[in-house]
């Protein structure tokens, strides 16, 4: 449910933007995006604070969270709300720019790949847009979620380490090397590509049938073949 929600609250925020600034071009495709990261970074700040301390706290009867509402709960009570959004900078700095790469992306490669209602590899083009996009976008900040993944855990055992983002990426750079910021993109790239081929193809696929029979006056008929405007990209929500 919180995915879904999100998803929704992404693609709406993007589409409403695209819509406000007046023009489909790759720059305002990459503002719209960017405008959606922003503010999704509002709810998923938190969940990620929540997930991060849920992993990292031991296991068995004596651990601290009884679940993600529980931790959030604790945390706000031990460290106020700043403590509630410890970690927002560095994701804000992940996520604007990375959503405004992900929608441009799958833009431009949609178009590109000819994607067309009646296509008979419409889905097929689809799921390698939308996937491609999913790597894409991790790959343009992947280096700011270990930064804002090691923020989020700081303190959780013992006294805090970094003073901030700088001083994060410093200290770790120099402890374990430039390595460090690409631990684990491996594994998030294989999650990314299914994840985002199925939401964005799903998405767009919804779109342009719901588009279509929106457009067709009551009563009448299907038409034999897909007619109108081409495939309905996801900033038409």
């Amino acid at each position: 449910m919180g995915l879904t929600f999100i998803n929704a609250l992404v693609f709406g925020v993007q589409g409403n933007t695209l819509r406000a600034l007046g023009h489909d071009s790759p720059l305002n495709q990459f503002l719209a995006g960017a405008a959606a990261g922003a503010i999704q970074c509002v709810i998923c700040c938190p969940m990620e604070l929540a997930k991060t301390r849920l992993q990292l706290q031991d296991t068995g009867p004596g651990r601290a969270y009884k679940g993600s509402l529980d931790c959030l709960a604790q945390i706000y009570g031990n460290e106020g709300l700043r403590g509630v959004n410890r970690g927002m900078v560095s994701t804000l700095l992940r996520e604007t720019p990375s959503f405004g790469v992900y929608f441009l992306t799958y833009d431009v490669l949609t178009r590109a790949l000819g994607c067309e209602p009646g296509d008979r590899l419409l889905v097929p083009k689809l799921l390698l847009a939308g996937g491609t996009s999913g790597i894409v976008s991790w790959l343009s900040t992947y280096p700011l979620d270990v930064v804002k993944s090691r923020l989020q855990a700081d303190g959780l055992r013992g006294a805090p380490r970094y003073r901030g983002i700088l001083d994060c990426m410093r200290q770790s750079y120099r402890a374990e090397g430039w390595r460090v910021f690409t631990r684990g993109l491996a594994s998030t790239l294989l999650r990314a590509f299914p994840v985002n081929a199925a939401t964005f193809a799903t998405v767009t696929v919804v779109l342009t049938y719901a588009r279509g029979e929106e457009a067709r006056p009551e009563g009448e008929a299907v038409p034999a073949a897909p007619a109108g405007p081409a495939l309905a990209q996801p900033s038409s929500l």
